[in-house]
């Protein structure tokens, strides 16, 4: 358990299904007392069969323990959750997926421990849909959450590596991490920039891994082999809860981050 000046975060990857959503609230309020987290931050935007989050996944994540929820390019595919969106402000959409659409990309919040945090959702522009590029919006939304607090982590879900990285060195010391999401496969360059920004490229998937990215195979490979269209559905096996702890001082400087990969229980 930390002591009161360690600000510990437990962010959890892209909760992918039925099976996915299950494992991970069952599995939060372990995490949490395993690391003794001040705050717990969840991808939700694969929750609702690999596309979207209904409102009763986001309620369900929330009393499990999660803080804050994070969205991606698919947020919108659920026209159930703009409401949400547009009430509970712990319930975010990426800040430059669009201009006019509901919801907000930041937030921040009074966590355990005293902290308070933010929480800033971006999007990446390379090979994905996004109305702005992550770099034309994140030194306004960084600033203007610095006078709020120095406690600030940014999940950028986005395709390429490339453009996790050179966010994560653009603002290196003026957030606490920069968390890639998306991809579905966790890496293993987690680590602690020179500025005090604790970064990894993509958090990993909470859900099915006996599978392609979460889907069954079986249809993945009919398309890829014909050509033809094919349903997708959530596989089944191998369940895992992924992200990881990242550790910092009041500041906001990041002192270490670490992966964690657990079997479903």
């Amino acid at each position: 358990m930390a002591g009161s000046s360690e600000f510990i975060a437990v962010v959890v990857g892209d909760v992918f299904g039925d099976p996915g959503m299950r494992a991970v609230c069952a599995a939060l309020p372990g995490l949490r007392a395993t690391y003794g987290a001040n705050v717990v931050v969840v991808n939700a935007e694969n929750a609702a069969n690999g596309s979207g989050t209904t409102p009763k996944q986001a309620a369900a994540l929330l009393e499990a323990g999660a803080d804050v929820l994070t969205g991606g390019n698919h947020t919108f595919r659920r026209q159930e959750l703009f409401p949400v969106l547009e009430t509970d402000p712990r319930v975010l959409r990426p800040a430059n997926l669009t201009v006019r659409g509901p919801g907000s990309g930041t937030v921040v919040v009074d966590a355990r421990g005293g902290f308070r945090v933010g929480v800033i959702n971006l999007i990446g522009s390379v090979f994905i849909s996004a109305a702005q590029s992550p770099f034309a919006v994140a030194d306004e939304i960084v600033n203007r959450m610095r006078r709020e607090t120095p406690l600030i982590i940014v999940d950028i879900h986005a395709e390429a590596t490339s453009e996790k990285l050179a966010l994560a060195r653009h603002l290196d010391g003026r957030v606490t991490a920069v968390l890639g999401t998306h991809t579905h496969v966790p890496t293993a360059d987690e680590r602690v920039l020179a500025g005090g920004t604790a970064y990894i490229t993509d958090l990993g998937m909470s859900g099915p891994h006996d599978s392609v990215i979460g889907v069954r195979a079986e249809p993945v490979l009919k398309r890829f082999l014909t050509g033809l269209p094919a349903r997708f559905e959530p596989a089944t096996g191998d369940v895992r809860v992924q992200g990881v702890v990242v550790r910092a001082d009041p500041t906001g400087q990041a002192t270490s981050i670490e992966r964690f990969d657990l079997p479903a229980s």
